[in-house]
């Protein structure tokens, strides 16, 4: 009988040899217990896969060193708070990063993390001028490059001008410094020292104009070109394509247009001097004209008790201004604070001051002190833009009638 699985008892062995299934089995299992061996050595699990728990292990942070308590505060409406105490410096593994906008950034070390603290960062974060200068607000001239109104009606006193939000009805204060980028130290020192909503004046000479206008607009400040023009007295000489009452108009514009290609990212125009142009309508008109059909606005600095300049203005529909205090027209430290205290009793009477010095150092610390009490007598600081916007009428801020002057 052929011997089949259909005739073999069940359990029964066949004639055949075997088929070496347990060996093959064996092995198979064999394999995967050093398979899996390797496995684990090769991924470092010694405990095969059964559940555990991992721990993090880390050595505590040697303690940071003592620092003494100091608050560094720039808020918007004065001048930047100096420490109080000193700051221990990072470790040297710290990675310090600087910006343009005046912001140190210390990250790493191996000191341990300070308790949480509140900074606050300058408000010039918030107020970053437009870019200068804005092709739309530009035409080649026979000089460099001239302001201009943007086909679209933009006009460089508005774009170039320092972002400012009104705040209900508090009293507002501008404060220009005139003859900043004459001298290299007062200018840095105008840009880093003064609150950002002061605005600056720059000559129309000077190395490197354009860097140190960038530089102030960078620093959040709003910048104006002083323009000089023929004095009283003729032994004084304000500067080279003077304006003068005795030009004719054609030469008084080709020295405007010298002028008004210095720099560019200026928002207006101030006169220097000019006691005897700005006494000339025949003189003054077209100037003033040209200022107004470019997108500016005109500052009167007050320094010209018969200056015609603000009526003209009106006339041609120019934005303008007087300066209602020169704050350091007299070096007396008794005459600088009740200087001081009339621009504040303009501003509470007519809503807005504008008050004026020159780029020197005594006077730009006294700017600082000034800057600082602000706030705190109930004032609020605005770029020029600002208080010639809402100079209305423009007779209401005439140097001649709010100039506080010595008898």
């Amino acid at each position: 009988m052929a011997d089949d699985e259909l005739n073999r008892p069940l359990g029964g062995r066949s004639a055949r040899r075997p088929f070496p299934v347990r060996l093959l089995a064996t092995s198979a299992v064999a394999l995967l217990l050093i398979g899996g061996a390797g496995f684990l050595y090769l991924h470092g699990d010694p405990l095969g896969g059964e559940p555990h728990a991992i721990a993090l292990i880390t050595h505590p942070a040697p303690p940071a060193p003592a620092v003494a308590p100091a608050t560094t505060v720039q808020p918007a409406s004065g001048i930047d708070t100096q420490p109080t105490g000193a700051i221990a410096k990072p470790p040297s593994s710290a990675v310090t990063i600087e910006q343009e906008s005046g912001v140190k950034v210390v990250r790493g070390g191996d000191a341990a993390p300070p308790a949480a603290e509140i900074i606050n960062v300058p408000k010039l974060l918030a107020q970053r001028l437009a870019p200068a200068p804005d092709s739309r607000l530009v035409e080649l001239g026979r000089y460099g490059p001239l302001p201009r109104i943007g086909k679209n009606g933009a006009r460089p006193a508005d774009v170039y001008a320092r972002p400012f939000t009104p705040a209900g009805n508090v009293p507002r204060i501008a404060l220009v410094v005139g003859g900043v980028g004459l001298s290299d130290s007062a200018t840095a020192q105008a840009i880093e020292s003064l609150p950002g909503q002061v605005t600056l004046a720059f000559a129309p000479y000077g190395s490197d104009l354009q860097g140190k206008v960038s530089q102030a607009r960078n620093g959040g400040h709003e910048v104006i070109l002083q323009l000089p023009m023929e004095p009283l007295d003729p032994n004084l000489k304000p500067g080279s394509h003077m304006l003068s009452s005795t030009a004719t108009a054609a030469e008084n514009a080709d020295d405007l247009h010298w002028l008004l290609s210095r720099f560019t990212g200026y928002t207006g125009v101030a006169n220097f001097l000019g006691g005897r142009l700005t006494t000339s309508p025949s003189a003054l008109q077209p100037i003033l004209r040209e200022i107004g059909t470019r997108g500016l606005f005109y500052l009167d600095d007050g320094s010209a008790p018969q200056s015609i300049a603000l009526s003209l203005a009106k006339d041609t529909s120019l934005p303008a201004a007087g300066v209602d205090v020169i704050l350091d027209a007299s070096s007396a430290a008794n005459n600088i604070d009740a200087r001081w205290a009339k621009l504040e009793a303009i501003a509470r009477s007519k809503g807005v001051a504008i008050g004026m010095v020159s780029d020197l150092p005594p006077s730009l610390e006294n700017l600082a002190r000034f800057a600082q009490t602000a706030t705190a007598h109930g004032f609020v600081l605005v770029p020029l833009s600002a208080a010639i916007n809402t100079a209305t009428p423009v007779a209401a801020t005439s140097s001649q009638e709010g100039a506080f002057r010595d008898p």
